[in-house]
C-alpha cells in the first residue's frame, strides 16, 4: 500500500515531486507509526464489515480501527466480536490486496488474546490493538496480554494506547499519571507503534464539546493535556512516540468553509463549477485548521470517524517542496559541523544544530507521504483525491 495510491499513476507523477514509498504491515514499526495518517474508526458490529474495509482500502485508508469499545453498546460486545471474527476471516479467504493496517479497539486485557485464539489464521490480518484509557495501572496488563498473544500467534502485533484518563486531565494528577504512562511504554517500547488522543474523553469530564469551527488548541483545557502529553512523551531525543491527533466530530458542513481555498488557486479557476461542489461536500475549515495545528505541535496522524476526513488529513501531511529542500539542506553531511545557512527558497534562516531533528521528521514524512511538487499545494492534492 501506499499514500494516494488510489491516484492514478501520471496524476501523482504531476503531483509529486517524490511519490510516498510503498510500505506493508510488515514494515518497520518506525515506519508504520509516520505512515498511519487518517486512521477510520469503524464499529465491529457492522454487518459488511468486511467490505466496509476494501471499499476503505481502494479509496485511499490506509489504517483502520474495529471498535468494540465506546462505539458500540455494552450488550453488543459478544456480537461485536462474533462479526469481528467473522468478517475478518472470510477477509483472509478473499486473499484481497488494499486491506489497510487493523487494529481491533478492546475493553479489557483478556479480549486480546481470547480474539488472538478465535482468529486463528486470520490473525495475520491484523497489525495490533488499540488500549483504551491506558495509565500505567490500567496499561500493563493490556501490554503484558499483547505480548503473550504475540508469541502464541507467532504474529507481530502492535499496540496503541489511547490517552484519555481523568488522572491524565486533572492538574494534581497529570505529572504522575504522564510519568507512570512512560515508565508502562518506555518497558514495551518495541510493541508501542504510537500514542493515541482522546480529546471527547477529556471533553466530557468537564461537560465540554467544541463546534465545528473551533479546534482542540481552542479548549485551553484540553491544548494543555496536549502540550505536556508532547512535552513528556513525544520528545525528539530518541525516548519520545509518535503521538497522534484527536478525533474530529464534525463532517457536511456549510459551504462558506471553502471558499478561500477556492478563491486562491488557479488550478481551481479550469474547474470552479464541478470542483466547488466536491470540495464543498468534503470541506471543514475547522477540521483543516485542526491538523495544521496537530502537526505545529508535534502530532502526525489523526484520529478519523468519517471517510470525508481522510483525503484532508493525508493532504496536508504531504512535505511541501519547500520544506524538503530545508531539510535536506541542513541534513548535508558536510553540514554535521552546524552553522546557519540562507534557504533555498531565501526567505528564511536555516540553522543547522536547532532545526536537524525537524528536518529528520520532515524527510520520514516525505518518505511516507511524498513530496509535492514545486507549483502543488493542498488543495490540488485534494482536488486530485476528490476527482479519482
Amino acid at each position: 500500500m501506499r499514500h494516494f495510491g488510489q491516484i492514478a499513476p501520471d496524476v501523482r507523477k504531476r503531483l509529486f515531486h517524490q511519490e510516498p514509498c510503498a510500505f506493508t504491515a510488515d514494515s518497520p514499526a518506525r515506519l508504520l507509526s509516520a505512515a498511519l495518517g487518517a486512521t477510520l474508526y469503524s464499529p465491529a458490529t457492522r454487518p459488511r464489515l468486511a467490505d466496509d474495509i476494501l471499499k476503505q482500502g481502494v479509496s485511499g485508508v490506509v489504517s483502520m480501527v474495529l471498535c468494540l469499545e465506546d462505539s458500540i453498546d455494552d450488550a453488543d460486545v459478544p456480537v461485536g466480536e462474533a462479526n469481528l471474527v467473522a468478517q475478518l476471516t472470510d477477509l483472509a479467504a478473499r486473499s484481497a490486496d488494499d486491506v489497510p493496517l487493523l487494529f481491533v479497539r478492546v475493553r479489557t486485557p483478556e479480549q486480546i488474546p481470547d480474539l488472538v485464539r478465535r482468529l486463528g489464521p486470520a490473525v495475520r490480518l491484523l497489525s495490533g490493538f488499540v488500549l483504551p484509557k491506558f495509565t500505567e495501572e490500567r496499561g500493563v496488563p493490556f501490554l503484558e496480554a499483547l505480548s503473550a498473544a504475540e508469541a502464541a500467534a507467532g504474529h507481530r502485533l502492535f499496540a496503541m494506547p489511547v490517552l484519555e484518563s481523568p488522572d491524565l486531565l486533572y492538574r494534581e494528577s497529570r505529572v504522575q499519571t504522564l510519568e507512570g504512562i512512560f515508565r508502562a511504554v518506555d518497558k514495551y517500547r518495541d510493541r508501542v507503534l504510537a500514542l493515541r488522543l482522546g480529546v471527547t474523553d477529556f471533553c466530557s469530564s468537564y461537560g465540554l464539546r467544541r463546534g465545528p469551527d473551533m479546534t482542540a488548541y481552542d479548549v485551553q483545557i484540553v491544548a494543555s493535556v496536549i502540550s505536556d502529553v508532547v512535552n513528556m512523551l513525544a520528545r525528539a531525543d530518541g525516548t519520545g512516540f509518535t503521538v497522534t491527533g484527536p478525533v474530529w466530530e464534525y463532517f457536511r458542513v456549510q459551504e462558506r468553509m471553502f471558499k478561500p481555498q477556492l478563491r486562491q488557486s488557479p488550478f481551481l479557476e479550469v474547474q470552479a463549477v464541478e470542483l466547488r461542489q466536491k470540495l464543498i461536500a468534503h470541506a471543514m475549515d475547522g477540521l483543516l485548521r485542526e491538523i495544521s495545528l496537530d502537526r505545529a505541535n508535534g502530532l502526525l496522524g489523526k484520529t478519523c470517524i468519517h471517510p470525508s476526513h481522510v483525503l484532508p488529513v493525508h493532504a496536508l501531511s504531504v512535505v511541501s517542496h519547500e520544506e524538503f529542500s530545508d531539510a535536506q539542506d541542513i541534513l548535508r553531511p558536510e553540514r554535521g559541523g552546524g552553522g546557519v545557512l540562507r534557504s533555498a527558497y531565501t526567505n528564511k534562516m536555516n540553522e543547522v544544530k536547532p532545526h536537524r531533528a525537524w528536518a529528520e521528521r520532515t524527510l520520514l514524512r516525505a518518505e511516507v507521504f511524498g513530496v509535492a511538487n514545486e507549483d502543488i499545494g493542498f488543495v490540488e492534492l485534494l482536488a486530485a483525491g476528490l476527482s479519482d
